[in-house]
């Protein structure tokens, strides 16, 4: 039985060197482990910053597209009033110095993209129309349909610069 005592110790050394074999590679293998969870971590904070600069890019293009493309707007509008003054002194007195003037100018601010909203007789359009007062409707204005324009309204482009002014028929 001496030999059955020796096996079984040779098996219990061989099982403790086993396990202190497998403690040490587990040892080595958990900060393994460790590091790939926080460099996977770090790839993954790394696509969504990629992302996120992608996505500031693309919306300081569009911005910048935009400033491009509406940059005039702001000059169009000061030019629409002094265009309008126009028109009220030219209401008061015929003058063909000042018709020339209107024109000239009326010309210039088509050609950068300016157009005058049409109204009269048309159906209102409250994004492009101002209802300064309504009337009743009638046979020649349904509701709902632009009666007369007190002010002319004008886009630059594909956006309302000034809104037209007008009497709108409603029922209420």
């Amino acid at each position: 039985m001496d030999e059955d005592e020796v096996v079984v110790e040779e098996t219990t050394t061989e099982d403790s060197e086993i396990e202190n074999v497998v403690e040490e590679i587990v040892e080595e293998i958990d900060p393994l482990t460790q590091a790939i969870q926080r460099a996977e971590a770090a790839e993954k904070e790394i696509s969504y910053r990629d992302a996120e600069i992608q996505n500031v890019r693309k919306r300081l293009m569009s911005e910048k597209a935009s400033a491009i493309q509406y940059g005039g707007m702001g000059m169009a509008r000061k030019m629409l009033n002094i265009l309008n003054d126009i028109d009220r002194a030219l209401s008061v007195n015929e003058d063909e110095g000042l018709a020339l003037i209107r024109s000239k100018m009326w010309s210039e601010l088509s050609s950068d993209g300016v157009t005058k909203i049409e109204t009269k007789g048309g159906k209102f359009d409250p994004t492009k129309m101002e209802a300064i007062t309504t009337l009743p409707p009638s046979d020649e204005y349904p509701a709902n349909s632009v009666i007369d324009e007190l002010e002319s309204g004008y886009m630059y482009k594909d956006r309302v610069l000034t809104p037209a002014r007008v009497v709108v028929s409603s029922d209420q």
